[in-house]
């Protein structure tokens, strides 16, 4: 349901956890303060919960399969960005840069994808 494979990265890590226990702390402030039922209280921590994994994961967008590296995954996010920036070049210099560009990612992208099934 949420990207929770991004909580490999500790930066991902340590911001999620910190967006969840200042939910949580603001949610055991109200609950001290008002009379609530079990029911609403699982809500709210239900409602905490959901939210805070939506903000800091994200919802899940494909299933990736566990030898596919955060690295790899980075690299094509950055190969499909260098593609549009030739299909938005204007000049045939910039898009001879881009290409460039591109062509040079595209052999990072895929010698990491050759060692990663190499390893695992």
């Amino acid at each position: 349901m949420f990207n929770t494979a991004l909580l490999r990265d500790t930066n991902k890590l340590n911001e999620f956890k910190i967006t969840l226990n200042n939910r949580f702390g603001a949610l055991q402030y109200l609950l001290k303060e008002e009379e609530t039922t079990m029911e609403e209280n699982r809500e709210r921590i239900k409602e905490a919960l959901t939210s805070t994994c939506q903000k800091a994961l994200g919802r899940k967008k494909h299933h990736h399969k566990e030898c596919i590296s955060m690295e790899i995954l980075d690299n094509i996010k950055e190969r499909k960005n260098k593609k549009t920036a030739i299909n938005n070049s204007r000049t045939r210099t910039e898009k001879v840069k881009a290409q460039a560009e591109y062509t040079e990612v595209n052999k990072q992208m895929k010698h990491l994808h050759r060692q990663e099934n190499i390893r695992g």
